[in-house]
């Protein structure tokens, strides 16, 4: 999806184009074929769901053929793994690829590591205690879990920027997309987010079986992969789907106003 003198236009194909995903399943089973994929367009042609859809399908609100609807069926299905993984923005990794990205974003590090090792903020530290091992099977509504993290108009503040770099450290994604409840439990509004732990879906064991390959192999074992699939991408695009690990990604400073 790019930007053109204040238009947003999206990138895609034909319906009868070799290349289209026409449902879900299609979508699901091509990020199985290729192991992770962004949902938007990016630096790398062609690497995207938006360039293997058709563009004038994007919310049109069925979600038989529209790939907005699709993410949130492809988070409920438990067959892959959705959130902010590539350059602080969606996308999808299967369940086959997960472990290297997590050993690698992770650095080998669980959270309660992390924090102890000065490498993660208290600001993460309030998220990631809502999903201690004892409460590792919790799953949050987005605004529930930034009201009990303690964040919000009287209390700590950058949510939405904590919430992305805990994805992006693959501790944390989305689990689904549902509507609030009110209190007679009728569903309203939009569908939101809910979080959850990789180790939720997918089990402790699962998750870190890559722990036993060091954080670098991981990368080298992901940059191998992207070159196969996409023989021209340059070393800066690698960099930029592999990521970074957790604890180089640094909070900004904010600077004191003058006196």
């Amino acid at each position: 999806m790019g930007n053109e003198n204040g238009t947003w236009i999206m990138y895609g194909v034909e319906w009868d184009d070799p290349e289209c995903l026409h449902t879900v399943q299609d979508a699901i089973n091509y990020i199985n074929e290729i192991g992770f994929l962004p949902l938007f367009k990016n630096s790398i042609p062609g690497f995207s769901l938006e360039e293997r859809t058709v563009p004038e399908y994007w919310w049109c609100g069925d979600p038989k053929v529209d790939p907005w609807e699709w993410r949130e069926l492809i988070a409920r299905s438990g067959e892959v793994a959705y959130g902010k993984f590539f350059e602080k923005k969606a996308g999808f990794i299967s369940k086959e690829w997960l472990p290297y990205f997590v050993n690698y974003r992770r650095d080998g590090y669980d959270f309660d590591a992390l924090y102890e090792d000065g490498k993660a903020s208290a600001r993460q530290k309030k998220i990631m205690d809502l999903f201690s091992e004892e409460h590792i099977d919790e799953e949050y509504y987005s605004n529930e879990l930034k009201e009990k993290a303690g964040f919000g108009k009287d209390g700590a503040k950058g949510f939405d920027g904590i919430m992305t770099s805990l994805q992006m450290q693959m501790y944390l994604c989305v689990r689904d997309f549902r509507q609030r409840k009110n209190k007679k439990g009728e569903a309203y509004g939009w569908p939101i987010a809910i979080f959850a732990t990789p180790e939720h879906l997918w089990g402790f064991d699962y998750v870190r079986s890559a722990y036993s390959e060091s954080p670098t192999e991981s990368a080298k074992r992901i940059a191998k992969h992207i070159m196969d699939i996409y023989p021209i991408t340059t070393p800066e695009q690698i960099r930029g789907v592999i990521g970074i690990k957790a604890g180089e990604r640094k909070e900004p400073v904010k600077k004191k106003a003058r006196q």
